[in-house]
């Protein structure tokens, strides 16, 4: 006799159908091919119905029964959720699962301490991290998607609700051999003759040439890209320099070469570091409990994985916490 069907294979279903791949699904939940594709096979098996339509290497695609399914398996995944809700809210204790969206060019910074050391902290919490750029973290928190997101305040935030953390300047960094390499600070101006690479990603892309604009000076673009580490390596490797808010705590790039990082000296707009969440919406006991570990984690003086603003330029401000 077959087993009943678990909350784990609607889980893999569900990732599949979003996707439209096994393999997509794979991707964004970092389960493996192998077993999707054996809870998708036990679930047909399970209803007796065929609930994909199989595409040779073009993916798959909902079933007409599938997509009823699909509706259906929604439902009984929420209200699932909805269980550990109320006996977490009943017992005062902090359990159940959350959905952590995270700014890509933060995670490998934030990851490690602040979000799976949640887990950590609240073993009857399941975490699940989403990575992307500031506009995915966004339409994921108005589609419910994710509950929470760690980012920064590049836009307005209409029906949602930002919490500004730390303040993140922008600085400028360097290879070791770079014509200014020893100079302690330097401004838009001084960068002018030389080439820049720009970390092409949305609203992030359009806050650093917003720095050159309201500084009245023209970066010569040489390169771009979206990953922040093949900025970081290009930069080792003498191509450019490049504007930046994160700083790492580390000064190598990922191919061993040192890297400088310089105070950007002038009038420039800093980048606040918060969290966000969907306004008018209650607020689980895990996501309050997470929201909490985020203020007691990010201030100007402290951020996981990153030198402190604070200690990287003189002009901050520290935020005073109280309570």
């Amino acid at each position: 006799m077959l087993s009943r069907i678990t909350q784990r294979q609607l889980e893999y279903f569900i990732a599949s159908g979003e996707a439209g791949s096994i393999l997509g699904a794979s991707e964004n939940i970092f389960v493996s091919s192998s077993s999707i594709s054996a809870a998708i096979t036990h679930i047909e098996a399970e209803l007796g119905a065929q609930l994909f339509v199989r595409h040779h290497a073009q993916g798959i695609t909902l079933t007409p029964v599938g997509q009823q399914v699909m509706t259906e398996a929604k439902l009984i995944i929420e209200q699932m959720n909805n269980l550990y809700t109320i006996a977490s809210e009943s017992l005062n204790s902090v359990r159940g699962p959350i959905r952590i969206g995270c700014m890509e060019t933060l995670a490998p910074m934030l990851s490690p301490e602040l979000i799976y050391g949640f887990g950590k902290a609240f073993p009857g919490v399941s975490v699940s991290l989403v990575e992307g750029n500031h506009e995915d973290l966004l339409n994921k928190l108005k589609t419910a998607e994710i509950d929470i997101a760690l980012s920064y305040d590049l836009t307005t935030f209409n029906d949602l609700e930002f919490t500004p953390l730390a303040e993140l300047p922008p600085y400028v960094m360097v290879g070791e051999n770079h014509p200014l390499a020893e100079q302690s600070a330097v401004t838009l101006k001084d960068l002018e003759p030389y080439p820049a690479i720009l970390l092409d990603i949305p609203y992030s892309r359009e806050y650093f040439l917003s720095l050159y604009r309201n500084a009245g000076v023209t970066p010569e673009i040489v390169m771009k890209s979206r990953n922040s580490e093949v900025i970081r390596t290009m930069v080792a490797n003498g191509i450019g320099y490049s504007l930046n808010n994160v700083r790492p705590k580390a000064n190598l790039s990922q191919d061993g070469k040192r890297l400088r990082s310089l105070r950007l000296s002038g009038e420039n707009q800093a980048l606040s570091l918060g969290y966000v969440c969907a306004k008018h919406t209650h607020k689980t006991r895990v996501i309050s409990a997470f929201a909490q570990r985020c203020e007691m984690f990010i201030s100007n003086q402290y951020i996981p994985g990153m030198a402190a603003p604070s200690f990287y330029d003189p002009h901050i401000v520290p935020l005073l916490k109280t309570g």
